[in-house]
């Protein structure tokens, strides 16, 4: 029987790139004074910065152009890259989703690591709150509780007052979503959106019970573990 359907968020419900190009949009307009370049170029320059390496991009667009800076000045940048409110959207098999799932009194839930600012920012933007029944941001518990600690599963067990046996878990990361079914009985799932995390290696070569390239498909996974 399946009670409950708990979702990542990052690369699994939202593109994580479609928000990084929001926050670098978002800075390339405020700052596009200080770095005496129109908005687009220095958008354009801060993702061909990030597509080269995600490491230091505030830095190295500080480098690039020749100028100055503090720690102060990156640490400026950064917080208002995380605190900007973001123009993101569902992926386009998101709602169907979710209302299948609601119509089958199946509950729905969000764990979900990230700076815990940022990571409001893009439920607000999305609504999230209007459709699921609960969710958690890891980061509000300590970031010792990022996944794949367990304490947020067993905190989501609680909430929606459900069996860890009764429960599904979709997630994109392979370093951190499925290590989970290694330690409670809860089935996971694999969504591949050819997200930024992707190609990371697997946890203790702990895999997901199964994988899926749509949500579409996840009516499948359910009916086959409910059969």
């Amino acid at each position: 029987m399946v009670k409950a359907v708990i979702f990542d968020l990052d690369d699994t419900l939202i593109s994580e790139k479609q928000y990084i190009e929001s926050g670098f949009q978002h800075i390339a307009q405020s700052f596009s004074d200080k770095f005496k370049k129109n908005d687009q170029e220095l958008f354009q320059l801060l993702m061909d910065l990030f597509n080269e390496s995600s490491n230091n991009v505030f830095n190295r667009v500080h480098d690039k152009l020749g100028f100055n800076y503090t720690k102060k000045d990156i640490v400026e940048l950064v917080n208002q890259y995380r605190d900007h409110v973001p123009t993101i959207s569902y992926f386009n098999d998101v709602l169907s989703c979710l209302e299948y799932l609601k119509d089958r009194k199946i509950k729905i839930g969000i764990i979900t690591d990230g700076y815990a600012n940022s990571q409001r920012q893009k439920l607000m933007a999305i609504k999230a709150y209007d459709y699921f029944d609960e969710i958690i941001i890891t980061d509000q518990l300590g970031r010792e509780y990022w996944k794949p600690h367990p304490k947020s599963y067993k905190l989501m067990k609680e909430k929606l007052e459900v069996d860890f046996s009764e429960m599904i878990y979709v997630g994109d990361n392979p370093e951190k979503d499925f290590f989970i079914s290694s330690i409670y009985p809860i089935k996971t799932v694999r969504i591949n959106r050819n997200g930024v995390y992707g190609n990371r290696m697997y946890l203790n070569n702990i895999i997901e019970n199964y994988s899926i390239y749509t949500l579409t498909e996840l009516k499948l996974v359910i009916k086959e573990l409910v059969e």
